[in-house]
């Protein structure tokens, strides 16, 4: 019994040696719960509308203000004139747009019945969707207590319009997500065990004898994959334009050069993680349970990151995939250029460049 209890002991020490694991054990099951518990919803609340009022009488006030006090929206835009209603979606000023037209009150008294429009972004057809029918329901309210009030059978109708995505197409909600994970999951795990497995392997050796620089040893870890990846990006690109019939709205080389980037990125990252690990296990482990999760959760792939907490919303701010995701929708679905994308661009460029560094550095000390 007594060497039962020592083997027990004995793992225990194992275990509490490797700070990363025991990291990963103590905390995942916690950022999964609050992960779980927080983001993932299916009910969406506090999104930011815009509205353009032409008929600015009582009858809109009103209805302006029952989208205000309900839980699902804020309103955040007025639109003055009707070139701006584009613009509001592709600077993600709000995620809908109500349009009261003019003369609403005078139409609705005089026919009984009156019309608004609900524009929705659909790049991402089910937030769209969702969205519209939160609208729906509270101009259904409305003119419910207008029945009441006046005890006429008032009709206040929605016209609904899906913008970029009239078809409700899903390949628009999940090709930029996939395009984000399936790129970020293969750079950065391959390259996470290349330099660890130099070391496991005994030939790290050579790497220490070679005349080339710690910067270009760790670039020729990264150029491979590289290739590699750009390859993926043609594949998947190929896919969606001729099988899932996906056009590319807006440059394709910007699109491929945003990729490029983003892949360099997730290979710096990947560097990074090796440089940091023991064994090739848990740089394995640290690439995919570490990346995959918040890739999934909290990058806008699968559940909007506006209606996250406050707190995920900055966590999901340090996920690459992110700003990835943005870039692909802007430049994919809404046909946008890089005067849209700037800033998303300079964010992963700061990220590359900060991985490359602290890998560089991170190698360096690893040679001495």
């Amino acid at each position: 019994m007594k060497q039962v209890v020592s083997f027990i002991k004995k793992e225990f020490y194992h275990i509490f040696r490797d700070s990363r694991s025991l990291l990963l054990l103590l905390i995942m099951p916690v950022a999964l719960m609050v992960i779980f518990g927080f983001a993932i919803t299916n009910e969406i609340r506090n999104n930011n509308l815009a509205v353009f009022d032409m008929a600015k009488d009582g009858a809109s006030q009103k209805m302006i203000s029952r989208f205000n006090a309900s839980r699902y929206f804020d309103v955040m835009y007025n639109v003055n004139d009707a070139s701006e209603l584009e613009r509001v979606f592709q600077k993600n000023i709000a995620s809908l747009i109500i349009v009261i037209p003019a003369n609403f009150n005078s139409t609705l008294i005089a026919n009984n019945k009156a019309q608004i429009q609900i524009l929705a972004d659909g790049s991402d057809p089910n937030t769209a969707t969702s969205l519209t029918n939160y609208a729906s329901s509270i101009i259904s309210d409305y003119q419910h207590d207008l029945m009441k009030q006046a005890n006429t059978p008032y009709q206040v109708t929605p016209l609904i319009k899906m913008m970029y995505n009239p078809e409700l197409k899903g390949a628009y909600t999940f090709v930029p997500g996939v395009m984000g994970l399936i790129l970020l999951l293969i750079s950065t795990m391959m390259t996470s065990v290349s330099i660890v497995r130099e070391k496991e392997l005994g030939t790290m050796e050579v790497l220490l004898v070679s005349p080339l620089p710690p910067l270009l040893i760790v670039l020729t870890k990264a150029i491979p994959y590289l290739l590699i990846s750009i390859i993926n990006v043609l594949t998947i690109l190929g896919l969606s334009i001729f099988v899932l019939n996906l056009p590319v709205q807006g440059s394709f080389i910007l699109l491929l050069l945003e990729s490029i980037l983003f892949i360099i990125t997730c290979l710096a990252l990947g560097l990074l993680i090796s440089t940091a690990s023991k064994t090739q296990q848990v740089a394995m482990l640290i690439s995919l349970l570490g990346l995959m999760l918040p890739t999934m959760l909290l990058s806008g792939f699968i559940f909007p990151v506006e209606n996250m907490p406050a707190a995920l919303q900055y966590v999901s701010k340090i996920v690459p995939a992110t700003w990835f995701i943005i870039i692909v929708k802007s430049v994919m679905l809404k046909g946008l250029g890089f005067a849209s994308v700037w800033k998303e661009t300079l964010v992963l460029l700061s990220m590359a460049l900060f991985f490359i560094i602290v890998s560089v550095k991170r190698f360096k000390i690893r040679l001495q």
